[in-house]
């Protein structure tokens, strides 16, 4: 194809432009970067609907990772690019914040959640959480789904709480452990396993499971989400996501779905 000559002074005028950069206000400016946010696997469907109302009103994006705490915490500490650590036991925040890979001064406590006994939906199961428990017959022959007891935080409050009520021994040898607890939750949602332990906004998300009991407060140490953003975050929306969090505009999310926001809890 010929250009004409009009048309190829017009391309080297541009190509001297570029070069000098003079026309840059004309070129599409770059997408700011999203905030990186590494979150316990159990806050999916409410941070979900906090980020897309956050982006919604600010018009700036995240993009959520979701694992156990236990994982998101460790991949932080081999430098995986992350802003924002929302964890799901104060155990692993400690862990990031003894590690540096987290900033002490922006560490907040959000969130307090609850753990529960589920069946698959329909399963008409009845039994009464309290000292002596017999799960070993509940579970006749069948799996305890779990996080993983000794570092998924569900699975540790599971643990802690099957100690206090006497029941561990008598379940250890069936538990079938998961590497978050929503993958604990889809072994019961499924049938694969008769019973799970799973925190209460989990069995609030899942149509396809039935809470059988809830374990007594006192039997497991108090279940806290802290957040905190990292020491490497570059992202100077990172602080921003957090504060919004922490506002009573992202409130309803994590009500919605059974969290209890730290500071809002009533008082007897």
């Amino acid at each position: 194809m010929t250009v004409s000559r009009p048309r190829r002074a017009w391309i080297a005028g541009l190509a001297l432009a570029l070069a000098a950069g003079t026309v840059s206000a004309a070129l599409p400016a770059r997408a700011e970067e999203p905030v990186v946010v590494f979150a316990a696997a159990s806050l999916k469907n409410a941070l979900d609907e906090a980020s897309a109302a956050w982006t919604k009103e600010t018009g700036k994006t995240s993009r959520i990772s979701y694992a156990g705490s236990n994982a998101l915490a460790k991949q932080i500490e081999l430098g995986a690019p992350a802003d924002l650590f929302f964890s799901a036991d104060l155990a692993w925040m400690d862990y990031a914040e003894k590690n540096g890979t987290i900033r002490p001064e922006t560490r907040i406590n959000l969130l307090r959640n609850a753990i529960v006994l589920v069946a698959p939906k329909g399963a008409n199961t009845k039994i009464a959480l309290e000292p002596g428990v017999d799960l070993a017959r509940a579970l006749a022959g069948g799996r305890l789904a779990m996080g993983n007891v000794e570092a998924v935080p569900a699975g540790k409050y599971g643990k802690a709480a099957l100690e206090k009520l006497g029941a561990w021994d008598g379940v250890k040898s069936q538990v079938a452990q998961a590497e978050n607890v929503r993958a604990a939750l889809l072994l019961v949602s499924r049938g694969e396993a008769p019973l799970g332990i799973v925190y209460a906004t989990d069995a609030a998300s899942d149509p396809s499971v039935d809470v059988v009991a809830t374990f007594p407060e006192g039997s497991h140490p108090p279940i806290v989400y802290p957040a905190a953003l990292t020491k490497d975050s570059r992202n100077a929306d990172g602080a921003a996501f957090l504060s919004y969090l922490r506002s009573p505009a992202a409130r309803p999310f994590f009500e919605r779905q059974g969290f209890v926001v730290i500071g809002t809890e009533k008082r007897s």
